[in-house]
């Protein structure tokens, strides 16, 4: 026996049965008109083509199952083979590539491919409240991955895909977000919406960070350039933590994903950002993060080449 022994992984109806407990908590919700009264189970037939998880509203008279109204929805796959998918992925520290899911759940490369996509929708946070609420620390810090496509290739960073961090060191979670430039005009605005203003910044000591002191608490650096990443007398200022955060999201992309184009790589980020919020070390085991993709799921939709074709 193993973890992928369970029954929502191989049986139909289990799959049906966990996916509904998960979301609903014993309640089921009619997602059309949203009532909860008169909600009954119609019995599944194979011979009169009544499908499994299928339920009826009595008061708007329509049928749903627990995949409506969720990144699910529409979906052509077995639902315990998503199942599987979201496990995989929400326990793999580094992801796990759209071939080797392609391979493991005996389904076509592009639906592997695209299931992929639906469950980092799913583990897509809204960003709500600022970090370093309580004059707590927060590490900010940019890099670079990949290429733009259709910019010259350049000795610097100018043709690379750009990603800021924020790790808050009270709550160890951390926040990622595709940006257009890593000047201070590009910077500064994401910061001062995600860090509150009593917190401490620490960043490194590039230049387009420097606007930080005149808003925030304090903000410390250190100078990565002359080879210091930690200070020597305060050794409570450095901004490892989040590199330590790119260290994990680079080995990823470069070892797992190989290549991400830029209109994939908000859900890439939103992948990783997911793992490293909901890690051991924040108390939360494998079945803790696959049960929180599938809360995730709620009130997503992600269609294949559309609505602006970057699915």
């Amino acid at each position: 026996m193993s973890v992928l022994s369970r029954p929502e992984f191989h049986s139909e109806e289990a799959a049906f049965a966990h996916l509904e407990k998960t979301v609903w908590a014993g309640m089921p919700v009619c997602p059309h008109c949203g009532g909860v009264d008169r909600i009954t189970k119609v019995k599944a037939n194979v011979e009169k083509r009544i499908r499994l998880g299928l339920w009826r509203c009595g008061d708007c008279k329509k049928q749903f199952t627990v995949k409506v109204g969720t990144v699910f929805e529409h979906m052509r796959l077995p639902l315990h083979k998503a199942m599987q998918a979201v496990y995989l992925m929400t326990s793999s520290k580094k992801g796990i590539s759209a071939h080797q899911l392609h391979r493991i759940l005996e389904i076509t490369y592009k639906s592997a491919w695209f299931l992929a996509h639906r469950i980092r929708e799913a583990m897509r946070d809204g960003h709500v409240g600022q970090f370093g609420g309580n004059g707590g620390v927060v590490e900010v810090d940019e890099t670079f991955i990949g290429r733009i496509k259709g910019t010259e290739k350049k000795a610097a960073y100018h043709h690379k895909m750009k990603v800021l961090a924020l790790v808050d060191r009270d709550s160890g979670k951390a926040r990622t977000m595709v940006i257009e430039g890593v000047r201070a005009e590009h910077l500064m605005p994401i910061i001062a919406k995600n860090v509150a203003r009593e917190a401490t910044v620490m960043t490194d000591e590039h230049w387009g960070y420097n606007p930080v002191r005149e808003f925030y608490a304090a903000h410390k650096t250190t100078a990565h350039r002359a080879g210091e990443y930690v200070n020597p007398e305060d050794h409570t200022i450095h901004s490892n933590t989040v590199e330590g955060y790119f260290s994990i999201f680079k080995r990823g992309m470069k070892g797992i994903y190989q290549h991400c184009g830029e209109q994939h790589l908000h859900r890439y980020l939103a992948e990783y950002e997911f793992r490293y919020n909901y890690r051991s070390g924040n108390g939360y085991n494998d079945p803790d993060r696959s049960r929180m993709a599938l809360h995730g799921i709620v009130g997503k939709r992600l269609t294949y080449g559309g609505p602006e074709k970057v699915a």
